[in-house]
């Protein structure tokens, strides 16, 4: 009955009616691209995936000339908004000047000390080209410093899509089912991997567990230190700090996946939000400003066994100038803007947050917001969830319709309910949003 509630079938139809190019350029792509898209991700769009052609700021304009308030990001990367001039121009700068060398350049050491300046577990810093390859990287380098195989990984956590890590992210109901009470349902399309032990998030008992019989064997814990990618779920208070001292304990590696938090919850990420710091951390997404790179930082006792080459770290395109030219852009305006960038992310994004939460439930939906500012959820369902497993009691096609009718505001949203802020986003855009958001329920 709900789910009727926002005219989803007539909204489908109108944005149908002033997209035909979107259309007709997803029927096109479809015959020569997998899927018709890069990102099998992006095919769960609603009504079908839109072609864009330019963006700016806060905003992004598809092939027919509809303009889109973006809280999507490119699915978090933008920190400072689509187009940001000082990005534009040091990575315009650059490209007159050849896009890769394959060999070394300033800008790799610039932007490592930028990197080292703020986040508190970087001594060192090595540079790759997305959030999975980096992943790879710090696992590698855990099984060569413990000389141990077996990873933990907690249930939902996404780690990139390499199959010996994709491993019980996002498990259907009867994957949990056959599970029983035991986090290690694999998920649609995953496989068991034997190197892998899995562990409900903020399940302090359960990781103490696998610890008891497994912890010789284990190289690494490794977690959102914030579950973005499963609901914004954040740790339980103590959590991270037993993850600390447990791992140290079992010397084991400790390993924060800030590939969403990094340069987001703050300037430090969420090791300096949460006050714990890591051995290792991987970063991607916002360090770049829309810039394909990645970043793993580490404590220098285990990066040297990088910088000596015990451990193979290869890439052709890895640091190359064009996007370390966007990186140091990015994070030097971050550096000198830290106090006003990140004290608006939180305000704006607080202010969304809170006042779509208070809208929703004002027409009587059960809904629950959690994250915060600079990126948080929104869910139709009765109580914050803790671990991955609460999150399937959310109405996700509830959800959708949503999403859907927002879109015909105007609004861009990403499908799983995740919202990001950037710099660009100004009072007026969070005020505009949440008007969109009051005349879809009126």
């Amino acid at each position: 009955m709900q789910a009727c509630f926002f005219n989803a079938l007539e909204r489908q139809q109108a944005i149908k009616d002033r997209t035909p190019g979107s259309y007709a350029r997803f029927t096109r792509a479809q015959q020569s691209l997998a899927g018709g898209v890069s990102s099998g991700l992006r095919r769960s769009a609603r009504p079908y995936p839109l072609y864009f052609t330019h963006g700016a700021g806060s905003s992004v304009v598809d092939v027919d000339s509809n303009k889109y308030r973006d809280y999507g990001l490119a699915w978090g990367p933008l920190i400072l908004g689509h187009a940001p001039p000082p990005v534009i121009d040091a990575v315009s700068r650059h490209l007159r000047q050849g896009l890769t060398f394959g060999a070394q350049h300033d800008l790799e050491f610039e932007v490592a000390e930028l990197i080292t300046s703020v986040v508190p577990c970087a001594d060192l810093v090595s540079f790759a080209n997305s959030g999975t390859e980096i992943v790879q990287v710090a696992l590698r380098l855990a099984r060569a410093v413990t000389g141990r195989r077996k990873v933990l990984k907690f249930e939902g956590h996404y780690h990139g899509w390499d199959d010996s890590v994709l491993v019980s992210y996002h498990p259907g109901r009867a994957e949990i089912g056959a599970a029983g009470n035991s986090p290690i349902s694999v998920g649609a399309g995953q496989r068991q991997h034997e190197d892998v032990y899995v562990a409900g998030w903020n399940d302090q008992a359960r990781v103490e567990e696998i610890f008891s019989t497994h912890g010789h064997e284990i190289s690494a814990v490794i977690c959102e230190p914030l579950l973005c990618n499963s609901g914004c779920i954040p740790p339980r208070k103590g959590f991270l700090e037993f993850l600390r001292r447990y791992t140290s304990h079992h010397g084991a590696l400790l390993i924060f996946d800030e590939v969403i938090t990094g340069f987001r919850l703050q300037l430090a990420g969420a090791q300096g939000h949460y006050g714990v710091i890591p051995d290792l951390a991987t970063f991607a997404k916002a360090i770049g400003g829309g810039a394909p790179l990645s970043a793993l930082a580490g404590k220098r006792d285990y990066m040297n066994w990088i910088a000596s080459g015990k451990v193979i770290h290869a890439g052709t395109l890895n640091g190359n100038p064009m996007v370390l030219a966007a990186a140091k852009a990015t994070l030097t305006t971050l550096c000198e803007g830290r106090e006003s960038i990140y004290k608006s992310l939180w305000t704006r994004g607080e202010r969304l947050r809170l006042g779509l939460e208070a809208l929703l439930r004002k027409r009587g939906h059960s809904v629950v917001t959690s994250g915060g500012g600079p990126v948080f959820q929104v869910s139709f369902m009765d109580k914050p969830a803790e671990n991955y497993r609460d999150t399937l009691a959310a109405n996700s096609s509830m959800y959708s319709d949503f999403a859907l009718a927002m879109l015909g505001e105007g609004e861009l949203l990403l499908p799983d309910g995740r919202w990001y802020v950037s710099a660009a986003h100004t009072d007026e855009d969070i005020e505009a949003t949440l008007s969109a958001a009051a005349k879809v329920l009126a």
